[in-house]
């Protein structure tokens, strides 16, 4: 039986959307509060046993962490000495959520003061004024929260081949995506973009990861791609017979549509056949010392 649940995107889209800018508000707090690290691995989310969580942040002379739970559908804001306070997600509008998450930070003694718009979203509207009633279907928020867990398993699997520098399994909350991303050592400073663009892409990557879809791309999907993009990516062969490569702001992207592994005798092995593909095939084509960064835990 597969352990992946439906995530028919037409059916829960406004729920994702509800859930993207709840997610992008803690985020941001992670964002302020957390030491700044290389490639922006400061800003992101983990997963948790029940959900998402940004691990604990420092503050002052203690820590604290943000967890979403999203089976019982509750934020809780817990610090390290102990004291915690939960809200209640249902019903809730952004600027419902808004202040209950700060209104809990404060009672902890947490003082953070984040950008308060969303980030290269759709909507654009800062999140203490959106009092727009929001979709939020607690059905298709725990089958994502139980798509995570399973994909992070297959994830975690994935890393573990790897001996090079690698991200955690993470999920990046201004995109949506659950993200593992290798690093072969070289540097290749990137030519213009964002500040944020070059601090990401300071180095060689091969990156993976899992998104839920959104309006241009209404599925569901694993994808990879290779930066900077060597010749012929696009003709590195790829498995299973499912996945194939598509184009994406003029680059190559390696695409699985999760029914695809989701309907599969066996989801797990159909994910990892598709990531180990992308990575060799980049690998080989970007010149990438394969065999030294290979893990065999003997």
């Amino acid at each position: 039986m597969t352990t992946l649940p439906a995530l028919p995107f037409a059916s829960w889209a406004d729920t994702k959307d509800t859930l993207h800018l709840f997610l992008q508000m803690i985020g941001k707090v992670r964002l302020k509060t957390h030491p700044k690290l290389n490639h922006w691995w400061h800003v992101t989310l983990y997963p948790h046993v029940r959900g998402l969580t940004t691990g604990r942040i420092p503050h002052g002379d203690g820590g604290f962490a943000i967890d979403y739970d999203m089976l019982d559908h509750k934020v809780t804001v817990s610090a390290d000495d102990g004291r915690q306070d939960s809200f209640d997600v249902p019903g809730l509008t952004v600027a419902q959520f808004h202040d209950a998450l700060f209104s809990r930070l404060k009672t902890l003694g947490i003082s953070v003061k984040i950008v308060g718009i969303p980030y290269d979203n759709k909507s654009k509207t800062s999140f203490a004024t959106d009092t727009v009633p929001r979709a939020y279907d607690t059905a298709a928020v725990s089958n994502f929260c139980r798509a995570l867990q399973s994909i992070s398993n297959a994830f975690e699997t994935y890393r573990a081949g790897f001996v090079g520098k690698q991200t955690p399994v993470q999920l990046y909350w201004h995109s949506f995506d659950l993200v593992v991303t290798r690093f072969s050592g070289r540097p290749h400073p990137l030519d213009g973009g964002t500040q944020s663009d070059r601090e990401a892409y300071s180095h060689e990557v091969i990156s993976v990861g899992f998104w839920p879809g959104d309006d241009t791309f209404p599925h569901a999907a694993f994808y990879g791609y290779a930066y900077p993009e060597p010749d012929g990516l696009n003709t590195a062969p790829l498995a299973p017979a499912e996945a194939f490569w598509a184009e994406k702001n003029g680059g190559a992207l390696a695409i699985l549509k999760y029914d695809d592994a989701r309907l599969a005798e066996s989801p797990n092995t159909q994910i990892l056949s598709f990531l180990n593909s992308l990575y060799d095939g980049s690998a080989q084509k970007a010149g990438w010392p394969a065999q030294a960064l290979r893990h065999e835990y003997a």
